[in-house]
């Protein structure tokens, strides 16, 4: 028995339903692809399928929109993967078990892949439905979106004619998202040499900060637990004589580090426990209204190894954790309260012959964010150090007049008695890499109400749905 039958829009829930069954998490590609092009053959529609499992789906304009410009909907298939820890799904051989839950459609013990598996249904619902008014239609499914924006970023855009993009990655239906950050990794590695040492081994851990998302929250004040360690570093070091062992924090470059550590040699404990302690005070009095859980403490190890980085370097380090630009670097002049350009040091990690930063640099601005990382080469050359920088990925820039928006708000006037917010991310979508390649996209993100992505508790509103398609069908109706 189906779980989604009856739901409204029949259709739409229908084909969530049908790719909720296919396993289909980053990098397990194959089965989504053999859905949707079998989709395609079964229904005479032309597509085309890449090397990355990318599909696209075309479908002829209907009549009297012959004429008129052609219409790309894009949604990613891939989803990320969690459970609880009592849920037995083998993700690779099994679907997801869906259920309803009042106005929610949720999945047991696991994620539910509504991001994106809703842009997913909602555009093979467009294709299957020959009652409905539009122009020509390119359906572009793109993969392992969660891992990188992969299958877009290999994807031929010449394959696509369309000049009106509608992605369907958004997770609030009352905002129109007009607009995306791009970004880059860059990695700064400080050479250290090494020394015998003779103290009082103690271990320094910044906890209880919140963290975060790195583009979502960077302007919240949020503390970085890495830079936090390097303000208390510099500040010991003014004070009392100590040698660095190693320090360390942070996952991953684009989450804001809540923990941070620092293995130091202490010439004279007491004097060195004395003066960390007053200091924590003094930062906790300082950040308590923002990070009311912020601790840090220094402990005495039994360690017997007396290595440790020589003065130079480990002024080096300190210096870096001290200058080195975080957070939000410009906000933007076009949209109110929008971060326009930032950056996160989001890992920091001891090697045998080096300290590794890690930071995620991230910006509106195309040229914004090639200006980011030329300071933070020359702020490397400064330190002596090295660099390098990748994966990067081009910003969705904010359109000043878009036809677009314009229908898209109008539609949604009319149907809810008030204008969406029209807002840009400091995130990233794919609308970015659409919009670098295809001269003169003119693209709108949007969706139904989806809440705890990536999470267990992830969930999909059916009512917001239902408003969410009949908003699509008639955007594209009025699309001429």
């Amino acid at each position: 028995m189906r779980k989604l039958e009856g739901l409204k829009p029949e259709s739409l829930f229908s084909y969530f339903e049908d790719i909720s069954a296919i396993p289909r998490g980053s990098g397990v590609r194959s089965g989504i692809r053999d859905y949707l092009v079998n989709f395609a053959k079964e229904r005479n529609l032309e597509f085309y399928a890449d090397e990355a499992d990318n599909v696209i789906i075309y479908k002829k304009a209907s009549a009297g929109y012959e004429n008129a410009e052609g219409v790309i909907l894009q949604s990613h298939t891939d989803i990320v993967w969690q459970k609880t820890a009592d849920c037995d799904i083998d993700f690779e051989k099994e679907g997801l078990r869906l259920y309803v839950d009042g106005d929610f459609i949720k999945a047991e013990g696991t994620t539910l892949g509504a991001d994106n598996g809703l842009g997913v249904a909602a555009a093979l619902a467009v294709l299957d439905d020959d009652s409905l008014s539009h122009p020509a239609i390119e359906a572009v499914f793109t993969s392992d979106e969660e891992i990188g924006m992969i299958g877009a970023g290999k994807l031929d855009m010449t394959r696509l004619s369309g000049k009106k993009l509608i992605n369907m990655d958004a997770e609030e239906p009352e905002v129109l998202t007009v607009s995306c950050a791009g970004g880059s990794d860059f990695i700064i590695k400080i050479p250290v040499e090494k020394m015998e040492a003779a103290g009082t081994h103690m271990n320094i851990k910044i906890a209880g900060l919140l963290g975060g998302h790195s583009g979502i929250q960077i302007s919240e004040g949020r503390v970085n637990a890495d830079m936090l360690l390097g303000r208390i570093l510099n500040h010991m070091s003014k004070h009392t004589s100590f040698y660095i062992k190693s320090v360390s924090g942070g996952t991953k470059a684009n989450a804001i580090p809540l923990e941070s550590e620092a293995l130091v040699i202490a010439e004279k404990a007491e004097d060195f426990k004395d003066e960390f302690d007053k200091y924590v005070e003094t930062v906790k009095e300082e950040i308590s209204s923002r990070e009311p859980s912020f601790m840090a403490d220094c402990e005495i190890l039994s360690e017997e190894k007396n290595v440790a980085f020589k003065k130079n370097s480990a002024e080096r380090v300190i210096a870096l954790l001290t200058v080195a630009p975080n957070g939000v670097m410009e906000m933007s002049k076009e949209i109110d309260n929008l971060v326009e350009t930032s950056l996160n040091l989001g890992i920091l990690e001891t090697a045998e012959n080096f300290v590794k930063v890690h930071f995620a640099l991230r910006s509106n601005k195309e040229s914004a964010l090639y200006a980011l990382e030329e300071k933070m080469t020359a702020l490397t050359s400064l330190l002596g150090a090295e660099c390098e920088t990748f994966g990067h990925y081009p910003p969705w820039e904010f359109k000043k007049n878009s036809p677009l928006q314009d229908i898209y708000k109008r539609i949604y006037k009319e149907k809810n008695g008030k204008e969406p917010s029209v807002e840009a991310i400091h995130a990233g979508l794919e609308c970015g890499l659409f919009s670098s390649e295809i001269e003169g996209l003119d693209a709108i993100a949007i969706g139904a109400l989806l809440m705890d992505v990536h999470t267990v508790g992830e969930k999909l509103s059916i009512s917001s749905t239902e408003s969410f398609y009949d908003i699509l069908v008639k955007v594209l109706e009025n699309c001429r």
